[in-house]
């Protein structure tokens, strides 16, 4: 049987499983908004689709597995907006349909543990828009939707030691703020993991193995490059614009005994120093 995934927003994390899915076989059809980041698509394999604007339902007629990475904007999620009686018509046929979400939907914890079963209580923004298009996703009739909760993704190319090269990394310490991030790889493992073994209605986090104060992070990063580590500033005084203070008004710290317990997942990179030190060795054997 032909594996279709029409991929909804073929990003960052799409395109990692998409390396995974490809040479097992997989057809992907990925849409995006440019035709110049569709002729990247087409050199990795993906037949693109540039959307919105194309017509959804012919994609969806040929999919037997959904993946959706677009996020919500102000009115709500602009997939079913605007195509959502399209994928309710299409619905049976998915063996699987995925929706990336974010940790965020947790709200703030006071840096400490939350999991699957903690309820959601996300600050008003992003996150409230997110959880709302969670349940959006989750009312599609007869759709088999495994959502995916996102710690602070990071992988080639988006990681501290970017940010260092491009002089834009800032040590901001606030006492006790800790983040969850996840490498894009296990990510993709993630997924491809869930898809081989579905469980509609179910709920993953995906998360390392150790939470840590961001400015470790960028200090880590700096000693892998051999770079001066920049200076603390404390958060009182980073003058920072209300998006980037509205990122440290939350500290939690996110379990992931779920995708290892249920899917099996086994993480590549188990911290941020697994993760950047495999990313650096990419790099430097091309």
């Amino acid at each position: 049987m032909d594996r279709v995934l029409l991929s909804l927003g073929h990003g960052y994390s799409a395109r990692a499983l998409a390396r995974l899915l490809t040479p097992q076989g997989w057809r992907i059809i990925g849409t995006t908004r440019s035709p110049e980041k569709a002729e990247r698509l087409v050199a990795e394999g993906v037949e693109p689709l540039i959307w919105p604007g194309a017509d959804l339902r012919p994609a969806l007629a040929q999919a037997t597995h959904l993946l959706s990475s677009v996020g919500p904007d102000a009115e709500g999620d602009p997939v079913l907006r605007t195509a959502g009686e399209a994928i309710a018509a299409a619905a049976p046929q998915f063996a699987w349909a995925g929706y990336l979400s974010t940790t965020g939907v947790y709200g703030d914890h006071q840096g400490n543990w939350v999991d699957e079963t903690t309820p959601p209580a996300p600050a008003k923004g992003s996150s409230a828009r997110r959880l709302e298009a969670e349940r959006a996703w989750g009312a599609v009739p007869g759709l088999p939707l495994h959502v995916f909760r996102l710690s602070g993704i990071y992988g080639p190319g988006r990681s501290a030691l970017d940010r260092l090269r491009a002089g834009t990394a800032r040590r901001i310490v606030k006492q006790g703020q800790v983040f969850s991030r996840i490498h894009v790889d296990d990510i993709a493992q993630t997924l491809a993991a869930s898809i081989a073994q579905p469980d509609a209605g179910a709920v993953y986090n995906l998360a390392d193995d150790l939470p840590a104060p961001p400015e470790d992070v960028i200090e880590h990063a700096a000693r892998l490059l051999g770079m001066p580590v920049p200076p603390a500033i404390p958060f009182e005084e980073a003058e920072l614009s209300p998006m980037a203070a509205s990122f440290y008004a939350e500290s939690r710290r996110v379990r992931n005994a779920r995708i290892k317990e249920a899917l099996g997942v086994r993480l590549r990179h188990p911290d941020y120093r697994a993760g950047l030190a495999a990313i650096l060795a990419v790099e430097r054997t091309g």
